[in-house]
């Protein structure tokens, strides 16, 4: 069936929720020749914002879709956040020229969003939201699930994303759709702007029909920039590091998003500057390269931490330098340092007063490298890197063997995925202790295996995350790594999982805690209080009694996935063998010990410790942080 027309030439008589994906499945992005939908598909929940509105239109996209319109497929979700989370991941995995989008019912189901808005917009990742909203015509006042604000009518819980979202609008007339999703796709597909954008629609507009010039849902193309850097930056840039004796470079996420994995190796090669890595930029450089000294900052290796307090220029690529990277702003320490920053955003380029050169990774790069002529590091500046990095490596070899302890620690899990998973397959985590460990000693020899969201480091975004993941590239095997604790917070797209049959492998690591807060409480004077899960202890009133008896295989069955629960690495290695060669998804529970042990470290996170207290453990804690505290300073 046709849709509809107007007698007017040139109109189509759609709903604003019919209209809406339209116009998103007509939007297409190209980067270096490669056109692709830049939203393929939408994620949903559904409640009485939505169902008859943005609802109404996907189902008809599906049964009865108008000429020339492209198909929009909807995926079932469990939890709001959890769908955020997978579009996130979904648009990491495509190098942020693809996303999904996202809605949810009024109230609630909205507010749900929030966070994964957040992470998306801290990460500078591309995700849609489309929250529903209050009546825009007020008749029926206040209606379920409404925030009443005396102070202003136009007030609703949807506000509350404006500080997440590098773009907020609130639909509240048909015709405002026009300019407001042209402005959402503009941000969504500016490598500099992008984050979350968010379409706010009050439910009675979703469902008005409004006569729409056909012009609005021809095949858009948005061409994703290359900026390249300005002559008299870079020549700036060069002067400063012609002058290092022992230039560092650091490549952050900007470098693998913009796929400058050749020209780092080819300005790495030319140059002989070592290459240290922050969370997201892991993977830019393969760890086979010899200059490849691993991550830096809090949670890095002794080696490019090392080279980093000496390091007299820091060339950052791509990198925001989070108080991680930095080490909370110690780990730095030549007296003179200069920072040189390519970033494709100015905001990032110029801090610690760097040298900026406002640039695509990937073209900037390549500018840089010729713009050098021939410079090398000294050359014993890139043999002690290498030194330092045999050594670190000679160092971690026991964090993958067993120990003196009845459980594996997740160290030995960890060594165990790294040798078993391949270069092209993806490996995700996101919070707790797992970030630190897998800095420091995961070897990532591709840009895409390694997948960790320490951004917002927001517990509950492996297992959606891994969704997206192999949603985007379903010829990797997707492992996400999830801790017990995490595990508990967000398990419901297990179901979605099952049923999209998506084949991912879900590692579940079991301590009966959470193991990073736990180790940060004890070495802060805190005792671990509050960390591990256990039964009140009557006779205390402490949460120090018997563990919980929660069963997580049980739990996890219940979805009707397979479960495996094991005890070593050696039971952990032909579970996941047997995983990998199942078509279906499959979860493997591991047992692991509470207390590690980690892997050595010698970087530093600036985590305040009361300046008084009667408990002697926080009087330790509290001369030891001001000790740690002297080095931390700005970067002028």
């Amino acid at each position: 069936m046709s849709d509809p027309s107007s007698a007017r030439t040139g109109t189509i008589r759609l709903t604003v929720g019919q209209a809406l994906v339209r116009f998103l499945a007509a939007q297409f992005t190209e980067r270096d020749g490669v056109r692709e939908r830049f939203v393929p598909s939408t994620f949903g929940i559904f409640g009485h914002g939505n169902v008859a509105g943005l609802g109404q239109a996907l189902l008809q996209n599906a049964t009865d879709p108008g000429e020339g319109e492209n198909p929009m497929p909807y995926y079932q979700a469990r939890n709001e956040q959890n769908m955020v989370h997978t579009a996130v991941a979904y648009a990491r995995t495509k190098n942020r020229l693809q996303t999904l989008a996202c809605t949810a019912s009024i109230g609630p189901g909205s507010t749900n969003m929030i966070t994964g808005a957040a992470l998306a917009t801290v990460d500078r990742i591309p995700v849609l939201i489309l929250p529903s909203d209050i009546f825009a015509t007020r008749t029926v006042d206040p209606v379920l699930q409404q925030l009443e604000d005396e102070t202003g009518g136009d007030v609703s819980v949807n506000d509350a994303f404006r500080p997440v979202s590098r773009y907020f609008d609130r639909i509240s007339r048909p015709e405002q759709l026009i300019p407001a999703a042209l402005q959402a796709l503009r941000v969504l597909t500016d490598p500099a702007e992008t984050g979350a954008v968010t379409l706010s629609l009050p439910q009675d507009v979703q469902a008005e029909a409004y006569d729409w010039p056909r012009e609005f849902f021809r095949e858009r193309t948005w061409h994703v920039a290359r900026p390249v850097p300005e002559p008299a930056a870079l020549d700036r840039a060069a002067t400063v590091i012609r002058s290092a004796r022992r230039p560092v470079l650091i490549a952050g996420g900007g470098t693998i998003y913009s796929e400058a994995s050749a020209a780092l190796a080819d300005f790495t090669d030319a140059t002989g500057i070592p290459v240290l890595d922050t969370q997201a930029g892991k993977g830019a450089l393969s760890a086979d390269h010899p200059l490849a000294i691993g991550g830096v900052g809090a949670t890095g290796t002794d080696a490019a931490n090392d080279l980093a307090a000496e390091a007299d220029v820091i060339i950052g690529v791509g990198t925001r330098y989070t108080d991680f990277t930095t080490a909370s702003h110690t780990a730095f320490r030549h007296p003179d340092a200069r920072f040189v920053n390519l970033n494709v955003k100015a905001f990032d380029a110029a801090k610690h007063s760097a040298t900026m050169v406002v640039t695509d990774a990937r073209t900037g790069l390549d500018a840089l490298r010729e713009a050098l002529g021939g410079y090398r590091a000294p050359a014993e500046h890139s043999a002690l890197a290498q030194t330092r990095r045999a050594e670190w490596e000679k160092l971690i070899e026991s964090c993958f063997q067993p120990h003196d302890q009845e459980l594996p620690a997740q160290t030995e899990i960890f060594g165990a995925l790294n040798e078993l998973m391949g270069e092209e397959d993806i490996v995700i985590n996101a919070a707790g202790s797992m970030p630190g460990d897998l800095q420091a000693l995961w070897k990532a020899r591709s840009p895409i295996q390694y997948h960790l969201e320490y951004g917002y480091s927001c517990m509950g975004y492996e297992l959606p995350a891994s969704l997206g993941a192999k949603m985007a590239r379903p010829e990797s095997e997707v492992v996400a790594i999830i801790g017990d604790g995490t595990f508990q917070m967000a398990p419901q797209e297990i179901a979605t999982i099952v049923a999209e049959r998506v084949k991912v492998i879900l590692v579940i690591l079991q301590n009966h805690g959470w193991s990073s807060i736990g180790s940060l409480s004890e070495s802060h004077g805190s005792q671990r209080f509050g960390t591990k899960y256990r039964m009140r202890d009557e006779s205390t009133g402490m949460l120090d009694g018997e563990k919980l008896p929660f069963d997580i295989p049980a739990n996890i069955r219940s979805y009707g996935l397979e479960v495996q629960e094991v005890s070593s690495a050696a039971d952990f290695r032909d579970a996941y063998r047997r995983a990998e060669a199942s078509e279906d998804a499959t979860a493997i529970v591991v047992n692991t010990n509470l207390y590690g042990p980690n892997p050595p470290g010698n970087g530093w996170w600036d985590v305040p410790v009361p300046q008084i207290s009667r408990l002697e453990s926080t009087q330790r804690a509290s001369t030891e942080y001001e000790a740690d505290k002297a080095p931390q300073r700005h970067y002028l």
